[in-house]
C-alpha cells in the first residue's frame, strides 16, 4: 500500500526544508536506510535517509524548492498503484501537503453521472508521472533603460545633440523623468554609456536583482529580531593590552609548530573568567534564570548565506592545541554545510571574532538562549602609555553584549576584568598546563 514520506524535522529550529538534491527519481526502489534526498534546513545542508521502502511513485517536492516540515516529501508504494487518493486525503484533512503542479497540462478529471459513475471514455493507463515543475531563475523584478521609451530631451538638448552629431539615445537624462537636458548633451563622451559597450565599468541604468531568501538566512533574522527586541541589551567595552599575549602566541607557534589563533586565547580566557563568574554563563528562561555549570563556547562562523555559531564543549578543560584543532574543524564543516545538530547546540556564552576583517571594534546582537556575546576587535598597533612613557603598543577592544534581564552591569564589568587580566597575563591563562 502507497504511504507518503514526510518532511522531517532535522534540528530544532526547522519549520521547513528546500530539497537540495534528490538521489534517486520516479520509478526507483527505496530500501530502508537509502539516501533519498539532501535537505538544506536552517543550519546545514542534511542527507535525509529513508526508514520507508517501495517504489518512488511521487516527488511533492522539487530541487531548489521548500515545503514544511511534516510537508508531502515523496510517496513510496507498489510499481504502478495509484497515489492520488493519498493526496486527495491530505488535501481534505487541511493537511500541509505541498503539492508542486506540472508544466505539462494535465487531462481534465472525468465527470460523473447522477448515478456516481464516470462518463468519460477510457483512456490509456500510464506510469504515475512526478508532480514537478521545472526551476526556472528569477527575472529582474524592474529593469529601465534610456532606450526602454521614447526619448525625451528638451528642444535646446535635441538641438545642441544635432549639431554635435550624438545620438540621444545615447544619452542618460538628468532631468524630470529621466529628460535630457542640456548639460546631459554637454557632458556627454562618446563611449560614456555603459548600457551601449562603452567602457567607463560604471552602471548607467537602474537596475536589481533579487535573491531567494535561504532557510538559514531566514532563520538567522527570526532569532536574532527576536534577541535584539526581546532581550534589553546594554554593551561593556574594554581595551586590552596584547604584547605580552602576541609575544606568548609567536613563542608557542615557534616551539610547538601549533599555528594557535589570538582567538584561541580569547576562547581559553572566555572560559576560565567564566568559570570564576558562573553569573554570566546564564541564560533566561521566563520564570528562571538558569546558571549553567558547564561550559559551552559558541564560535561564530561566516559561510556564503549568514552565520553559523558550532560549539566548543567544555572549553574550560582543553588545551589552546585542543580548542585550535576543534575550532578549524568546525569552520570547514560549517562551509561545506556538514554541521550537524549535535555541533551547533548547548552553547551557554558566545563569542564573534571580525577582527581578521580589520573591525576594530563593534557590537553584537546576543544569540539566545546565552545571556552574553563577546565581540572581538582586531589587535592594533598603537602608542601606549607606560609608566609615564610613551612606547609602542599592540591592543585590542572588545565589547560584551549583556541581557539586562541576567546581567547587571557589575556583574558584566567584573567578568571582563577578569578576562583582560587573563588576556594581559597568559602565564596566568595557561598555567603549568600542557599547550
Amino acid at each position: 500500500m502507497a504511504e507518503i514520506v514526510r518532511m522531517p524535522k532535522m534540528s530544532d529550529t526547522m519549520t521547513e526544508g528546500v530539497v537540495s538534491k534528490w538521489h534517486k527519481k520516479i520509478g526507483d526502489n527505496v530500501k530502508s536506510g537509502d539516501l533519498v534526498a539532501e535537505i538544506e534546513t536552517d543550519k546545514a545542508t542534511m542527507e535525509f535517509e529513508s526508514y520507508q521502502e517501495g517504489v518512488l511513485l511521487y516527488i511533492g517536492v522539487e530541487e531548489g524548492k521548500a515545503a514544511p516540515v511534516d510537508g508531502i516529501l515523496a510517496i513510496l508504494g507498489k510499481a504502478g498503484e495509484d497515489y492520488k487518493p493519498l493526496l486527495d486525503a491530505e488535501k481534505n484533512k487541511g493537511g500541509t501537503a505541498q503539492e508542486s503542479k506540472p508544466e505539462a497540462k494535465q487531462p481534465a478529471a472525468p465527470a460523473a453521472n447522477s448515478n456516481g459513475k464516470s462518463t468519460a471514455a477510457p483512456q490509456k493507463s500510464s506510469p504515475p508521472q512526478p508532480s514537478v515543475q521545472l526551476v526556472k531563475p528569477a527575472a529582474p523584478v524592474h529593469s529601465f533603460t534610456a532606450t526602454d521609451q521614447r526619448t525625451k530631451a528638451s528642444p535646446l538638448a535635441k538641438r545642441l545633440a544635432s549639431e554635435k552629431g550624438i545620438d540621444l539615445g545615447k544619452v542618460m537624462g538628468s532631468g524630470d523623468a529621466g529628460r535630457i537636458v542640456k548639460r546631459d548633451v554637454d557632458w556627454f563622451k562618446p563611449g560614456m554609456y555603459a548600457g551601449n559597450g562603452g567602457s567607463t565599468g560604471g552602471v548607467t541604468e537602474e537596475r536589481y536583482d533579487e535573491i531567494a531568501v535561504s532557510q538559514m538566512r531566514k532563520t538567522i533574522a527570526k532569532r536574532l529580531s527576536e534577541s535584539k527586541y526581546t532581550a534589553p541589551h546594554f554593551y561593556l567595552t574594554v581595551e586590552i593590552d596584547m604584547d605580552a599575549l602576541a609575544d606568548a602566541r609567536e613563542s608557542i607557534i615557534a616551539v610547538t609548530g601549533t599555528k594557535v589563533s589570538i582567538n584561541d586565547f580569547v576562547i581559553k580566557a572566555v572560559a576560565a573568567a567564566l568559570r570564576q563568574h558562573p553569573k554570566v554563563n546564564a541564560s533566561w528562561m521566563g520564570d528562571t534564570i538558569r546558571i549553567n555549570h558547564h561550559i559551552h563556547i559558541g564560535v561564530a562562523v561566516a559561510v556564503e548565506e549568514g552565520l553559523l555559531v558550532p560549539v566548543v564543549r567544555f572549553a574550560d578543560s582543553k588545551t589552546l592545541r585542543q580548542i585550535n584543532s576543534e575550532v578549524k574543524e568546525y569552520a570547514q564543516k560549517a562551509k561545506d554545510k556538514k554541521l550537524q545538530p549535535s555541533d551547533w547546540e548547548g552553547n551557554t556564552f558566545t563569542i564573534s571574532n571580525l577582527g581578521m576583517y580589520g573591525i576594530e571594534e563593534f557590537t553584537a546582537i546576543i544569540n539566545t538562549p546565552d545571556a552574553c556575546i563577546l565581540a572581538i576587535g582586531s589587535m592594533l598597533d598603537k602608542p601606549v602609555v607606560k609608566n609615564g612613557v610613551v612606547i609602542p603598543g599592540r591592543t585590542m577592544k572588545v565589547t560584551m553584549s549583556c541581557d539586562h534581564r541576567v546581567v547587571d552591569g557589575a556583574t558584566g564589568a567584573d567578568f571582563l576584568r577578569t578576562f583582560k587580566g587573563l588576556m594581559e597575563n597568559p602565564v596566568i591563562l595557561l598555567g603549568q598546563e600542557n599547550i
